[in-house]
């Protein structure tokens, strides 16, 4: 029996479009890896977390293996281009409510997503990997940038 496709580009897109439909800002967070082109003075602990709404980006391209399109990052407009199984999570920036994946660092088929998931935003912070309980959120200071937490 031949392998079905995986149905995480289709999720990405799905929850893409739910974003934008709804005037929310879709946000996805990547683990970097060496095939991911983004500016790498913004990667944190191997992760950035990217704007891809329609304001913030130019020419987007949600393919079934890359995710492609230029932005701008301190006024010079940059390209990039993201493998599909890199996508660790696409949310909404304003209420958190999105979707996680497991994104398989050693070069394993990834998995099935987690579950439609709320999100706490943190675009500073970098996710805990997946093989680690997180921890308990701390309160969020007036003005703090936002995280993303994995809720199980």
């Amino acid at each position: 029996m031949p392998e079905l496709p995986s149905t995480k580009p289709y999720l990405i897109r799905a929850i893409w479009e739910w974003c934008c439909d709804n005037g929310f800002t879709p946000y996805v967070a990547v683990s970097v890896d060496a095939r991911t082109k983004v500016p790498r003075e913004f990667v944190r602990d191997g992760q950035i977390v990217l704007n891809v709404g329609n304001e913030a980006t130019n020419r987007l391209q949600m393919g079934n293996e890359w995710i492609e399109f230029q932005a701008r990052f301190g006024g010079v407009a940059r390209e990039l281009a993201i493998p599909v199984e890199q996508v660790a999570a696409i949310y909404a920036r304003e209420n958190g409510a999105g979707m996680a994946f497991e994104v398989n660092l050693d070069g394993t088929p990834n998995l099935p997503p987690l579950a439609v998931e709320t999100m706490v935003p943190d675009i500073g912070a970098a996710s805990t990997p997946p093989d680690e309980t997180p921890p308990s959120p701390p309160a969020r200071p007036e003005g703090g940038k936002p995280r993303l937490q994995r809720v199980k």
